[in-house]
């Protein structure tokens, strides 16, 4: 199989014509080898238009979902990045050919080193990659200029929000996995007190692991 040839249609007949239009983001799809960055069995299928299984029930998330990510928070070389779920590491190789450094988050020990292997088999030096609950309060910088979610949440956490610094984006996919569509929202930090919310498109992806609200209990 093509696999140059099969990335080539990925962004033509996927991710371009899903309003993916930002040349940054395209020549990065372009360079970024989608394939290693999945298991084996899945390399022909690293560019179809589907979630891809990586283990402990998360998947990659589908093409055109990354493009519009990166495009909404359209990383500069001197932006400092946060990603919150790095999976495989596919979006995390993005978003370090982009932006000045970003630290990524994953819950699960195995993907943690797996990415970090693939990550730094191409020379990705500019990630730190921690094995962290990010549902949990933790000890993150003081503000970054861009944060990721690499799957969905059932809100927004204050905590992250006031992780942004003034003018940061953040990218987030939010809804409860029983509902049939969930809502990606880019959010900007204005001021320290404001923050204003662009509605995206809508999409289905995994939530990410324990963001998910406790199901009350009934009280008769």
């Amino acid at each position: 199989m093509n696999l140059q040839q099969a990335r080539s249609n990925m962004i033509e007949q996927q991710v371009r014509p899903w309003d993916v239009l930002d040349q940054r983001v395209l020549d990065v799809l372009a360079n970024i080898p989608r394939e290693e960055f999945v298991a084996d069995e899945h390399r022909a299928l690293a560019y179809s238009d589907y979630q891809l299984p990586i283990g402990f029930g998360q998947t990659l998330m589908k093409p055109i979902i990354e493009g519009r990510l990166l495009q909404a928070l359209a990383p500069q070389v001197t932006d400092s990045v946060l990603e919150i779920g790095a999976g495989s590491g596919y979006v995390t190789a993005c978003l370090a050919q982009m932006a000045g450094k970003v630290q990524s988050l994953e819950i699960h020990p195995e993907l943690t080193t797996s990415a970090q292997n693939r990550l730094s088999a191409l020379g990705v030096s500019n990630v730190t990659l921690l094995e962290q609950d990010a549902a949990a309060e933790w000890d993150a910088h003081d503000s970054y200029d861009a944060i990721a979610f690499g799957g969905a949440v059932e809100k927004i956490p204050e905590y992250y929000k006031q992780k942004l610094a003034k003018n940061g984006r953040m990218f987030a996919v939010t809804g409860s996995s029983q509902q049939p569509m969930m809502e990606a929202l880019l959010i900007t930090r204005l001021s320290e007190t404001e923050w204003t919310t662009e509605s995206l498109f809508e999409t289905k992806i995994d939530p990410l692991v324990n963001f998910s609200e406790p199901v009350s209990a009934f009280v008769f």
